[in-house]
């Protein structure tokens, strides 16, 4: 061996045992990984998504007068009070980029589990990697229809997906017309990955069985540079009402173009994504009074539910901001994850997955509006019933179903 083996060897050496200094589980530690944006056009939710998380690991951790799993001992009880890491992992909105951050987590990190991902597409190769593995996923925020139907043991999904979201924006249509509301078309706007052509698929087939016209189909290039042609598409079609399948950048670009093209829906009803993002809201908020979301969270039911109002300002302290629709989902997914973890005693990804599968969380034992946590052999929770959010003011309000409304609607949104 010469001297410059010996070198190239020692370095090597060296930058092993730091990585493992770097990665080292402390006694009595649970490792959990999470895979977000943390950098790119979306590292704004990969940020806002890590408070959330640390927020729910806050509540299992500590002990807080709470009403939610895990919140009233010090730890996982079931693991000798084993505290909770987070390790987090940028996926950049890269799908293979996502894969191979999923599986650097489990095969150096050791995690015994994995939240994510925010986008659909990203979810869709991190849960394969994770099945690979026999390690749990937990889709926090990725609502893609066809995630759960891959036969996956290992996937789980607390939140609604966009079918689920879809059928509550078409039964709220329903309803405005039976009330008396002029509602005959509808114009499709999507992105072109996973999310928003699952999304779109959902909203024609609905269309089309509630006897809506749609009067507008337009899919366009993720993060494109411009929505010019396609915004002119929507102006001319003008139809009652427009549904949007948008992540931020997208959203706020469409936003300005449409202002940009004289361009002022009736009505819009977004898939959230971007449409729930305080980003969007800063840039363009002047221009949505009225923009009407569909959503897992509604921050008004703190006064049924006080657990909203304490997570939300647990949240709030960390990230300087109140939980939306997509953080919400993060810090219920973490509650998800850890109580599974804790009731299995164990870190064996079997023995949590079985856990996960015997999940039932009663309706007040969440920060949602849902009946509660309990997932069907596909992994997808059967309890989880969306509602609709309305921006009015500066902020949202539920005004779908009846019986959470908190406010007047207001429809047309520009009248």
């Amino acid at each position: 061996m010469n001297r410059r083996d010996i070198l190239v060897g020692g370095v090597a050496s060296l930058a092993a045992g730091l990585t493992g200094m770097g990665t080292a589980r402390a006694a009595g530690e649970v490792l959990i990984g999470a895979v977000y944006p943390m950098s790119g056009s979306s590292a704004q939710v990969g940020v806002d998504g890590r408070h959330a998380l640390e927020t729910a690991i806050e509540i299992v951790n500590g002990v807080h007068d709470l009403d939610l799993p895990g919140a009233r001992t010090a730890g996982l009880a079931g693991l000798g009070g084993a505290k909770i890491r987070l390790v987090m992992a940028d996926h950049q909105g890269d799908p293979q980029k996502g894969r191979s951050e999923a599986e650097r987590l489990i095969t150096q990190d050791k995690v015994v589990g994995v939240v994510g991902t925010y986008h659909s597409s990203v979810a869709a190769t991190v849960s394969v990697t994770c099945e690979r593995y026999g390690v749990p996923f937990v889709a926090a925020d990725s609502s893609s229809p066809s995630l759960h139907r891959r036969n996956l043991k290992y996937f789980f999904r607390p939140a609604a997906h966009d079918e689920m979201f879809s059928v509550a924006i078409f039964d709220f249509l329903d309803a405005q017309k039976k009330a008396g509301q002029t509602i005959e078309t509808v114009a499709l706007f999507y992105e072109d990955t996973i999310f928003g052509t699952d999304s779109s698929n959902v909203q024609r087939k609905l269309a089309k069985e509630r006897g809506y016209k749609v009067a507008a189909d337009v899919k366009y290039r993720a993060s494109s540079p411009s929505l010019t042609a396609e915004v002119q598409q929507l102006k001319s079609a003008d139809a009652d009402v427009l549904l949007p399948s948008s992540y931020t950048t997208d959203a706020i670009l469409l936003v300005k173009t449409m202002a940009e093209l004289g361009y002022r829906p009736r009505n819009i009803i977004a898939q959230a994504a971007g449409f729930a993002e305080k980003a969007t809201f800063d840039s363009v908020g002047d221009k949505l009074n009225g923009l009407i979301s569909r959503a897992s969270f509604a921050l008004d039911l703190a006064a049924k539910r006080p657990a909203i109002g304490a997570v939300n300002g647990m949240y709030k302290a960390r990230a300087g901001r109140d939980l939306n629709d997509n953080t919400s989902r993060l810090v219920e997914a973490m509650l998800v994850m850890a109580d599974a973890v804790d009731r299995a005693k164990s870190t064996d990804g079997a023995k949590i997955r079985d856990a996960l599968m015997a999940t039932d969380t009663p309706a007040e034992q969440t920060i949602m509006p849902w009946r509660g946590i309990k997932f069907g052999p596909d992994g997808q929770n059967t309890l989880c019933d969306p509602v609709l959010i309305q921006y009015q003011d500066g902020q949202f309000v539920t005004v779908f179903p009846k019986e959470f409304a908190s406010s007047r609607l207001l429809w047309p949104m520009n009248a």
